[in-house]
């Protein structure tokens, strides 16, 4: 009869248990030094070292890595919440295909060159056909990249500047969002704007000209901005500093939503 086998009953670690093996004077300095990766898996490491016979460097390298990684997902974390997506899409997920979009406009746009060279972006079409999901879908990506993405509707935007009018702080509402690398504004035109919203969405364009990437999407044409932008001077100035470094996207054809829409009633009745 084979020897039954042994059960090892020696307690599992874990990294907090393993960070309170290290000196004390080593963590106090890890913790001042704010390396909190570093001060929960340092004791682990040096004993995977010491068993292995790493060498100096190996163990240095191992744990700058370890922390610079943390530190990394940690930072896109906040910068992805500070974002404030009402969705999340992605550019995998976009149909060029599908869409009106030319694959080597959306390559373009993949590369993401364009957003610290401070160039617009600017998506015009009918509603259901891809605006949307593309402007998020690259703020994701531009948050993946390092760097900082602020949506809001327009609707959103002309609210935040008329409180900034209220107690004359427009100024620091404007310098603040246009701290990210790229502010993205959905929606504009669907609702129209009176003369101060109108002189207020200008003060924004004309402050992110040259200084920050902007995205925007809208259902009207250029040459229809004067539906819901009163001021007829100021909506040709803003338009004027939008579209002076901007791509253009004319988004087409049948809405993708009512395209899904119908293709799952066409299965329930076929079923």
């Amino acid at each position: 009869m084979p020897p039954r086998a042994r059960t090892s009953t020696a307690p599992t670690t874990s990294p907090v248990a393993d960070a309170a093996q290290l000196p004390a004077d080593l963590v106090e300095g890890l913790r001042r030094l704010k390396l909190g990766t570093i001060r929960r898996q340092g004791a682990e490491v040096l004993a995977t070292a010491k068993i292995q016979r790493w060498t100096p460097e190996e163990v240095l390298r191992t744990l700058i890595n370890a922390e610079v990684t943390a530190r990394d997902a940690s930072n896109q974390a906040t910068r992805l919440k500070s974002a404030a997506f009402p969705v999340v899409k992605t550019l995998d997920e976009f149909k060029v295909n599908a869409s009106s979009v030319p694959q080597a406009t959306f390559d373009y746009l993949a590369a993401l060159l364009w957003i610290p060279a401070a160039e617009n972006l600017c998506l015009v079409g009918p509603a259901g056909t891809g605006k949307t999901h593309l402007l998020v879908a690259l703020g994701h990506a531009a948050v993946q990249a390092g760097y900082k993405v602020r949506y809001l509707s327009a609707a959103e935007l002309v609210e935040q500047l008329y409180r900034g009018l209220a107690d004359n702080s427009v100024g620091r509402v404007i310098d603040t969002l246009l701290r990210n690398d790229f502010v993205v504004v959905d929606e504009i035109g669907f609702a129209p704007l009176d003369d101060t919203g109108t002189q207020l969405l200008f003060r924004f364009v004309a402050a992110a000209y040259e200084r920050r990437a902007l995205g925007i999407a809208s259902h009207w044409p250029f040459e229809q901005w004067g539906r819901f932008l009163p001021e007829h001077v100021t909506a040709t100035s803003l338009l004027d500093r939008l579209l002076h470094h901007a791509t253009v996207v004319v988004t087409e054809g049948e809405s993708f939503r009512m395209r899904e829409a119908r293709t799952r009633t066409t299965r329930r009745t076929q079923q």
